[in-house]
């Protein structure tokens, strides 16, 4: 495989990170230090195309200059209150959250991992208290192959034998269907089901988008069996894969959606579980909390990105980027490339088993300026920040399609 020589001085914080940090991560040899728009440098001053956006988090570009001037100027007032007391930004961001998703009632917290056993709580106590089912009983369906986040609880419904690996015992509750097969989930519905918890495209498993008439047949399930539609958008919304949120290319209600990434706009982690009345109130106080939840700068910075998403018409623009970049890739050789899928700006290329690994393409993207992680082995995904110009479109485009002209062995040869 290839491997991009870094320069003394990248090699310096690598080590540092290698000698003093945990190696639960296994990034490119690329050390970045600064960011605008689509466009990443490195330590050594080189420009790269992101291609990846922090799994979906920069969705409104590195250091846009309106997110900019809300954190400098809430930095200057108060950034921290906890929920002991009330702030002058929380109520404004629930307003504005629950009206851009249709909902009630938001609950926010830090994280998309945090969210999502929020959601959990939530779905398992509406069980109990509106359902009625029985005490300690409560079942979840989830899908095959889901990814949402590596806390000890989501872990114990992971298909993903390495994230399950020596962590247990596991927490249960859940039962696992095939994403995709809507008469599966209608099966695996017993009377203590609470909800179904999905991923509209799974993202983690190497972009995966269910066929047509899925989500709305999900949505229609839950309904008829009154259990809890749970949409996973965290790395899907905010403008990603060509809507405002994915599961809006059909007929699809969720009684629950959970948000994160984009939803701080890449510059303070924020995420929230939003939902109905009926559901989110069956919370009272004591029952969960977060010091940091809704915190004034993240509320203040968040109202500034859903700004953003919306006025700046990213979902839009990211609905035709997509378009463009699937089309063109549609010429890549059969013998390298397996599939290229995807909706919006949230696309993978999958490469033939013999054809080579990922890890190998993403090193010869990264040598050519174009910053993309490969997941699985044998798949590459991409998705640059929404606000990408038609030009560094162009670009990723000419360079994805070298890259992809020839299997590792054919460029081993070179």
């Amino acid at each position: 495989m290839t491997n991009p020589k870094s320069s003394e001085i990248a090699k310096k914080y690598i080590d540092l990170a290698n000698k003093y940090g945990a190696h639960n991560y296994h990034p490119l040899e690329v050390v970045l230090t600064k960011g605008f728009g689509e466009w990443v440098w490195d330590i050594d001053g080189k420009k790269y195309l992101d291609m990846l956006s922090a799994y979906s988090a920069v969705n409104q570009g590195h250091c846009h200059p309106r997110l900019q001037k809300t954190l400098m100027d809430q930095s200057q007032k108060i950034t921290l209150t906890s929920r002991a007391f009330h702030n002058d930004q929380m109520g404004l961001w629930l307003k504005q959250i629950t009206e851009m998703c249709g909902m009630d009632m938001a609950l926010p917290m830090n994280t998309g991992a945090e969210a999502v056993e929020t959601a959990i709580k939530i779905a398992r106590k509406w069980g109990y208290v509106v359902k009625k089912i029985p005490l300690n009983s409560a079942e979840i369906i989830v899908c095959d192959h889901n990814f949402h986040g590596r806390t000890s609880t989501i872990v114990s419904f992971s298909s993903e034998p390495q994230y399950k690996q020596e962590f247990g015992p596991f927490c249960g509750g859940f039962k696992a269907v095939p994403f995709g097969d809507a008469d599966a989930l209608e099966k695996a519905i017993t009377p203590n089901t609470v909800g179904f918890l999905f991923e509209p495209i799974q993202g983690e498993a190497g972009i995966i988008v269910p066929h047509d008439g899925y989500l709305s047949q999900v949505s229609s399930i839950c309904k008829k069996h009154n259990i809890l539609c749970i949409a996973d958008e965290i790395q899907t919304g905010m403008g990603r894969t060509g809507k405002l949120f994915a599961h809006q290319y059909e007929d699809c209600h969720p009684d629950v959606l959970i948000l994160g990434k984009a939803l701080g706009g890449a510059f303070y982690p924020i995420s929230a579980v939003v939902g109905s009345k009926d559901v989110i109130g069956v919370l009272k106080p004591g029952d969960h909390g977060s010091t940091f939840g809704g915190n004034s700068l993240a509320c203040a910075l968040s109202q500034t990105a859903m700004s953003i998403t919306i006025e700046e018409d990213l979902p839009q623009r990211s609905f035709k980027l997509g378009e463009k970049f699937r089309k063109a890739l549609s010429i890549l050789p059969k013998h390298v490339v397996k599939e290229v899928r995807g909706k919006g700006l949230l696309n993978a290329i999958e490469i033939q088993k013999e054809a080579g690994h990922g890890r190998f393409y993403s090193e010869l993207l990264q040598e050519r300026g174009i910053l993309a992680k490969e997941t699985h082995d044998v798949t590459v995904r991409f998705a640059p920040p929404l606000i990408m110009q038609d030009s560094s479109l162009d670009f990723a485009i000419k360079t994805i399609l070298e890259v992809f002209s020839k299997t590792q062995d054919e460029w081993s040869k070179k």
